[in-house]
């Protein structure tokens, strides 16, 4: 009883300081922070750190909107790139956990239409080869060039890209995929292929992503979008989380900038599992803490055997030409779609036009941080963006 009231009363009396402590810390962050955006090389951007209990700092800077003077808040809302493919990587596990498909089916079992390597006909194609970039698919120059596409035709005074496409030029998933991957299809060649058989080489693909994210349509019955929404988003309470426009609160979207000055058009991903997904830094803090717990055992998406595949190193030295040790190096190794560097740190990185995203955990202390940008980076840009996540560093295991 005695030992129960000391604790009670010294946790009284000490949870005020560390309070007050823990608040100080955070006002010197936003202001080490706030040195960093007057660079003036970004135009707006939101930033998280983390552990597997909750978010410990969160906070948007600069603008979402400079032009109407619309700050950049935590739930600013942007696509986040290639983060987007650990989404894939979870529901690929979640359909296996349901019995709809298994990570070493070959891929041709669940497609409505045929994919096999050229030079190794015979050789079949898996599910985990894809989830670990080693399946020999390429991103073909179509994938860059009828990837992107307008949200509106008319875009006034917002720039667009030579490689964006008119909304009337938008296909299907299924299609899109078809038309690079199948011998029949307009846009197929030989060399949308690695000369190496499926499995031996790590080449980085962002069709094979978006292939993985097909084939779950296909086993499961569901489309993509609404399976993450079912099974991931929902039970995160993820609510401002979404594939589409038309799936998010819109007005919450950040503009998006080729520079400070220069406002990027909207655009959508017609291969949308491999970048498209639309967040906050809110809504991806949550999904953070719980990568966390999971890799701790205890997550709540998946069992735990599914999460130790989602972690688990599946790439050794002779799956790559070049290998670099960098400490956020998301290509070092790779779980199912979950990037894995030399370092213990786990998560992915990502970027498209107007974007620029950064998403980690540390396997040895437990704490996580994310930095979201919306403006593309040129040099300058580089520099400010690599000094705000070194000063994220610098203060995560002061909180």
């Amino acid at each position: 009883m005695k030992k129960i009231c000391i604790t009670l009363i010294l946790t009284i009396l000490i949870s005020p300081i560390y309070c007050q402590k823990n608040d100080t810390v955070k006002i010197k962050l936003t202001e080490e922070l706030e040195k960093i955006y007057a660079k003036k090389y970004i135009n707006g951007f939101s930033v998280a750190i983390l552990n597997q209990d909750h978010i410990l700092y969160n906070k948007g800077f600069g603008y979402s909107d400079s032009k109407a003077n619309k700050k950049y808040t935590t739930t600013s809302l942007q696509n986040i790139g290639s983060i987007s493919k650990t989404f894939i990587g979870i529901a690929l596990l979640k359909a296996q956990e349901l019995g709809k498909l298994n990570l070493d089916d070959p891929i041709n079992k669940h497609l409505p239409f045929d994919v096999s390597n050229p030079y190794f006909p015979n050789k079949k194609l898996t599910i985990r080869q894809l989830a670990t970039h080693t399946s020999s698919i390429k991103d073909p120059s179509r994938y860059d060039r009828n990837g992107y596409i307008l949200k509106e035709k008319e875009n006034k005074y917002a720039k667009t890209k030579s490689n964006f496409r008119s909304p009337n030029e938008k296909l299907p998933l299924e299609e899109f995929l078809q038309h690079m991957l199948s011998k029949d299809g307009k846009w197929y060649k030989k060399n949308n292929f690695l000369k190496t058989k499926p499995g031996a080489l790590f080449e980085y693909s962002n069709v094979g992503a978006g292939l993985a994210a097909l084939i779950l349509e296909k086993a499961t019955n569901q489309s993509f979008n609404k399976f993450t929404k079912e099974h991931i988003f929902t039970p995160l309470k993820m609510d401002g989380t979404g594939w589409s426009f038309s799936e998010v609160d819109f007005s919450k979207h950040s503009k998006l900038y080729l520079n400070k000055e220069t406002e990027l058009a909207f655009y959508q991903l017609a291969n949308y599992p491999d970048g498209g997904l639309i967040t906050s830094s809110t809504d991806l803090g949550k999904y953070l803490t719980e990568l966390i717990n999971a890799y701790d055992g205890n997550g709540k998406l998946l069992n735990t055997q599914s999460y130790q595949e989602l972690f688990k190193p599946q790439l050794k030295d002779i799956n790559y030409t070049e290998r670099k040790k960098n400490t956020y190096n998301d290509e070092y190794n790779m779980g199912i779609f979950m990037g894995i560097s030399a370092q213990g740190q786990i998560g992915h990185t990502g970027g498209d036009p107007g974007v620029a995203t950064i998403m980690f955990f540390n396997s040895e202390t437990k704490i996580g941080k994310l930095l979201l940008v919306n403006t593309e980076l040129k040099r300058e840009g580089i520099k400010e963006f690599i000094a705000i996540w070194k000063k994220l560093e610098e203060y995560e295991t002061k909180l």
